[in-house]
């Protein structure tokens, strides 16, 4: 058998090098090129201003990230952006849990439409689902209209800084289910039923088998859902920004409708240091995450 020529690997080399071109430009001028951009403008006093004298620019170091955390406005959008997160992923992880397990045993007939239903809000346009929200949220809308059967006085859910986050994140947590209740479900169908079987027949309940066999074996789809849920979360934007304008009162202003804000009001370096702050926090978050969700795998 003769040893493949050196031309000949050049050449495949070449072709294929040829191939991804396309892709490594792409995603160098529209992915690598951005983010590199974005990082040097946050540590430069650059504003809409220099767009047309690039060279005025100054370096000014860490001052814009300092300055962020003396800035009243950044700490309650980074408080808002925490309290959206501490609430809203425990509630949509157990709700996908939940719905998963009726879905994997619980559902008999009718299955793949209870799945299709349960799926729709994560495909369906955020505007619909802002028009409709509102509309339930309304003083005189359908959720007030129900509690007042109750003979509870509900509130102006979007105008009461009280309730204006629980609100959004009651839409988000509706809007966002569906695909950690997928992940959870593939999850349960990958569980070996024998295990489950051993453990009724040596006596256990049904919530000690889930709680002894099916909750630890989840353990790694639930570090799937939880980091997905972190990211998005983390990021939460369009809620506010359809729903409240981030009012009232900045109650629902999250850090990336805050950076949002500063990119329009031409503050280029403060909107990026915003920005990198909330990469910060997601890589920190993920990684807490996975310490814990692998501390016994």
């Amino acid at each position: 058998m003769r040893p493949p020529r050196a031309g000949g690997h050049a050449r495949r080399t070449l072709i294929a090098w040829a191939f991804c071109g396309p892709f490594i430009a792409l995603f160098a001028t529209f992915g690598v090129w951005p983010v590199i951009s974005s990082l040097s403008m946050s540590v430069t006093d650059i504003t809409a201003r220099d767009i047309r004298t690039p060279f005025s620019v100054n370096f000014v170091g860490l001052a814009h990230y300092t300055a962020l955390f003396g800035d009243p406005t950044f700490l309650r959008a980074a408080a808002n952006t925490l309290y959206f997160v501490a609430v809203g992923i425990p509630l949509t992880m157990g709700i996908a849990l939940a719905l998963a397990v009726a879905l994997n045993s619980g559902i008999h007939r009718a299955k793949g439409l209870f799945r299709v239903a349960y799926f729709a809000p994560v495909v369906t346009s955020v505007v619909a689902i802002a028009v409709v929200w509102r509309y339930l949220y309304e003083p005189d809308g359908m959720i007030n209209s129900i509690l007042a059967v109750v003979g509870i006085h509900g509130p102006d859910w979007l105008n009461d800084p009280n309730w204006s986050m629980p609100a959004l994140i009651l839409m988000a947590v509706w809007r966002h289910f569906g695909i950690p209740m997928v992940i959870f479900l593939a999850g349960l169908q990958s569980i070996p039923a024998d295990l489950l079987e051993a453990a009724r027949v040596d006596g256990a309940t049904r919530w000690q088998a889930f709680r002894s066999i099916t909750l630890p074996l989840l353990r790694p789809t639930t570090l799937v859902v939880a980091v997905l849920l972190s990211i998005g979360y983390l990021q939460f934007f369009e809620e506010p920004f359809v729903m409240t304008s981030g009012g009232p009162l900045g109650s629902t202003t999250s850090i990336s409708y805050y950076a949002y804000e500063q990119f329009g009001f031409g503050n280029y370096g403060m909107a990026s240091a915003a920005s990198y702050v909330l990469v910060a926090a997601i890589a920190l978050l993920s990684l807490l995450q996975f310490r814990i969700f692998r501390a016994k795998a």
